[in-house]
Parts: structure tokens; C-alpha cells; sequence
């Protein structure tokens, strides 16, 4: 029996993609139209009269969209079935304080899934700036500096972000699909691609649930249920060895993380997007890993780059292995995903904290 026969099969569907032909065929950029804005602004308007705490409990009763909710369900059902990525162009951000456009973007992922936390404070808005701190600390994720991130998965079954300004320089975002490098793995080198479903110890960077270990043991690609999903970063699986009782990682393992990571930097799999202000950026993470480039910022802080960020559970997505509850606490669609810890309560920062 060769190697490749005992793998998942190859998959041939609208998530396997390659990066040349997305850049041709744009279906996946849309613009808000005016009537859309409008309503996204009059919503946005009553929510932003009232208390945070309101804002901070958004649904889609509470924030009502006639016209633009419809399009939202076509926009998620793509993501989460179809190529798992869509960008909505066109939010007057410019002309709305960063307390608005929050809340603007709240209520409109209220209309895509439940908001999730996104660390041990319980932020269930991210804040996605350079925060003058490096990846060399162990207790920091990457977001929070300025270092390019290299292509990972976020914690969550989507993660939508709003560009609000972007930086003097750099601080793209890249995508490719993990459907596509799992099936060039599997044609490849099937020897490799068997150690990436195999469990593999990721670094929690120090925000560990109750009862969890500082690290979550997840293959990186996983077959269950018909659908492959993948969860990865590798700079977590390396600091990850940094524990007494996960041992390092065989050359095999590195050979075959070595070769995902090149598949994933290949141009011929990925491509590049710019994110203009106003932008809303959609993406799967169980079918396409996100990477953004390294930056140069503005050096008055007023202009430097700034991104929203929320983590998103849809009752429409996809069955997941019991394992993944390592990591997103539950495996149920809707109420899984984020970073629980103890004392956490989820909260909205309007301002980076």
C-alpha cells in the first residue's frame, strides 16, 4: 500500500483554489452599496446613543440590516462552503469616530456568528496595531508588533477584520488555501504530509483555560466528517518546545513543516491583497491560512495602521473533531472558538488597549 492510500482523499472543490486565478477573477470583492451604508450607519447611530454595554451584546435583531442581511448570509455561505474568503469594500470609516466604526462592524458580524474572545482579557474586538513588543517574548502574539505574522489560522471559525488605516508602508494581507497545499502535499510527498495528521504540540503564549495545558495537541490538517480543516502556526509549535514534556520536533516533522511553509509562500499558491480603509476582510480559517507582511508605520500615532478585528462562531459552520476542543473550548457550531481563561468576561475595548 503506497503512502498517498492512506491519506484523506484529494479535494477538488471551490476551496482549493490557486492564488494567480484569484487575482484574475475578482467575484470575491464586493462594494457596499449606498443603501447599504445608510442602513449600516442608521443602526449603527441608535446603538452608538446608547451605553457600551449594549453595544458590547449585539444581535441581529438589535442591529437591523433588511437590505444588506440577505447579502451577508449569500457573503458567509461562500466563506464557509464555497472558496472561504470574501472582502465588502465601501464603509465611510473616514467619517466615523473609532467608537462608531465599532460598533458598525459589531453589528455587522452580528449578522455572521457569534463575536468570540480573542484573548484572556475577553476582548471580543481586536485591536490589530503595532504595539511596540516582539514575538521573541513568549506571552506575545504576533499581531501586536510589527513583524510580518507568516501564513497561521486564528482561533475561530471566522475572522473578519475592518481596516480603519494603513501603515506608511507594507502590512498586506496574503492568503492561500490549506485545501490546495494539503492536496500538492499529497502528490508530492505523501510520506510528509502523513506527519502533519498526526498531533502536534501549539503554544498557548501563556493564556491557558482551567484544566488545559499551557499548549493544545491538534494535527495540523484534520479529516472528520467529510471536510478537512487545518489549524497552524508554526512559531507556536516552536516555542511550544519549550515545555519539559514536549519533546522536539524529529527531522521528519521539520522536513515536513518546512515543505508546507514553502507551499504556502509560493506565489504560484498564494496571492497578495491590499486592504483600503473602510475594507471588511472575511476568511475561513479551517480552509485558508492568512499571513500579513511586515510594516513600516507612520510615525505619528494618529495615522498609523489600525485594523478591527472580531472572531466569529456561525451556527452554519462546519462539524469539527472532538479534539479541536482543545482549543476552541467547545466543538458546538455557533458556541465555539476564542480564548477562555480564568476571570475572563467578555468585554468591547473602543480603544486600543
Amino acid at each position: 500500500m503506497t503512502a498517498a492510500a492512506t491519506l484523506p482523499p484529494e479535494i477538488n472543490d471551490a476551496s482549493a483554489w490557486y492564488g494567480p486565478a484569484m487575482l484574475q477573477d475578482q467575484s470575491w470583492l464586493t462594494h457596499f452599496t449606498p443603501d447599504e451604508v445608510a442602513e449600516v450607519e442608521a443602526a449603527m447611530r441608535r446603538i452608538a446613543s446608547g451605553p457600551d454595554a449594549v453595544a458590547a451584546q449585539l444581535t441581529p435583531a438589535d442591529f437591523p440590516l433588511p437590505i444588506l442581511g440577505p447579502r451577508l448570509a449569500g457573503i458567509r455561505a461562500e466563506v464557509l462552503d464555497g472558496r472561504g474568503f470574501a472582502l465588502l469594500r465601501g464603509l465611510p470609516v473616514k467619517h466615523w469616530s473609532l467608537r462608531e466604526s465599532a460598533i458598525a462592524f459589531l453589528g455587522i458580524g452580528s449578522h455572521l456568528g457569534s463575536a468570540r474572545s480573542q484573548n484572556a482579557r475577553g476582548h471580543i474586538l481586536g485591536h490589530v496595531r503595532d504595539m511596540g513588543l516582539s514575538s521573541n517574548d513568549p506571552n506575545v502574539r504576533i499581531y501586536q508588533t510589527h513583524e510580518r505574522q507568516t501564513f497561521h489560522t486564528d482561533s475561530a471559525d471566522i475572522v473578519g477584520l475592518l481596516c480603519l488605516q494603513v501603515a506608511k508602508s507594507g502590512g498586506h494581507s496574503a492568503l492561500v488555501s490549506s485545501v490546495t497545499v494539503f492536496n500538492e502535499m499529497r502528490r508530492r510527498r505523501p510520506d510528509l504530509l502523513a506527519h502533519l495528521l498526526a498531533p502536534i504540540e501549539t503554544d498557548r503564549r501563556g493564556e491557558v483555560p482551567v484544566g488545559e495545558k499551557p499548549y493544545f495537541t491538534i494535527p495540523t490538517y484534520n479529516w472528520h466528517d467529510g471536510h478537512l480543516s487545518a489549524i497552524y502556526q508554526r512559531q507556536y509549535i516552536e516555542s511550544a518546545r519549550r515545555f519539559d514534556d514536549v519533546a522536539p520536533l524529529t527531522p521528519e516533522q521539520v522536513e515536513a513543516y518546512d515543505l508546507f511553509d514553502a507551499l504556502c509562500n509560493d506565489p504560484a499558491l498564494n496571492f497578495h491583497m491590499v486592504l483600503e480603509p473602510g475594507d471588511v476582510q472575511l476568511v475561513h480559517n479551517h480552509t485558508l491560512l492568512h499571513d500579513r507582511t511586515a510594516f513600516e508605520d507612520w510615525d505619528d500615532p494618529a495615522q498609523r495602521r489600525h485594523l478591527l478585528r472580531l472572531w466569529l462562531a456561525p451556527k452554519q459552520a462546519r462539524s469539527l473533531p472532538p479534539v479541536f476542543a482543545q482549543r476552541y473550548g467547545s466543538v458546538t457550531p455557533g458556541e465555539r472558538g476564542g480564548i477562555i481563561v480564568p476571570g475572563t468576561q467578555l468585554t468591547v475595548p473602543f480603544e486600543a488597549v
